[in-house]
């Protein structure tokens, strides 16, 4: 399905709640981070925890990042387990507001680019498994979110990936193209 660049992987329906295989616009997903913003202050505040919080829409997901300001305690719910956590509670209250499943992505003090730097290594590894002489290389099971990313390194290095396996033992598989 092609998408243009302000419309996401799901749409509005004439109820106005919209499902998966509909398009989301700009707007909703506008609304989805600021619903998902003002969730994460309440958690913030709560914690006592100081952070800025930055919204942007790409790539038809909110995306919602907690950054530190200076001398702030981000880092104490950085952890990559807390962040999922964080997200998927911050995605079911965002759903509890609009009726609409949330695919928002949640950062907490570059955790995001952190996962990407060792994803990176995990694909790199697994080439070089590759060029040793194997036919192919599974990683382990991890989320959707870090499959997709994995997906796309993977393309960037010139190989395929196909995930197998469902639920949480759903893994990543790369072969040479």
């Amino acid at each position: 399905m092609s998408t243009s660049p302000d419309i996401a992987s799901t749409a509005v329906g004439d109820s106005g709640a919209r499902d998966d295989r509909t398009p989301a616009t700009v707007a909703q997903l506008e609304e989805e981070g600021d619903i998902a913003a003002d969730f994460i202050e309440g958690l913030l505040d709560i914690a006592d925890i100081d952070g800025d919080l930055d919204l942007d829409v790409r790539a038809g997901r909110a995306y919602v990042s907690v950054e530190a300001p200076a001398g702030g305690s981000v880092a104490l719910i950085a952890a990559p387990d807390t962040v999922q956590a964080l997200q998927e509670l911050t995605r079911i209250a965002v759903q509890n507001r609009t009726g609409r499943f949330s695919r928002l992505i949640l950062d907490i003090g570059g955790s995001r680019d952190a996962r990407q730097n060792e994803l990176t290594v995990l694909v790199d590894r697994a080439i070089a498994r590759l060029d040793d002489g194997a036919s192919q290389a599974s990683l382990p099971a991890m989320s959707s979110y870090e499959r997709k990313v994995v997906h796309d390194i993977v393309a960037e290095r010139g190989f395929v990936s196909e995930s197998y396996g469902e639920g949480a033992e759903r893994h990543t598989v790369i072969r040479r193209g």
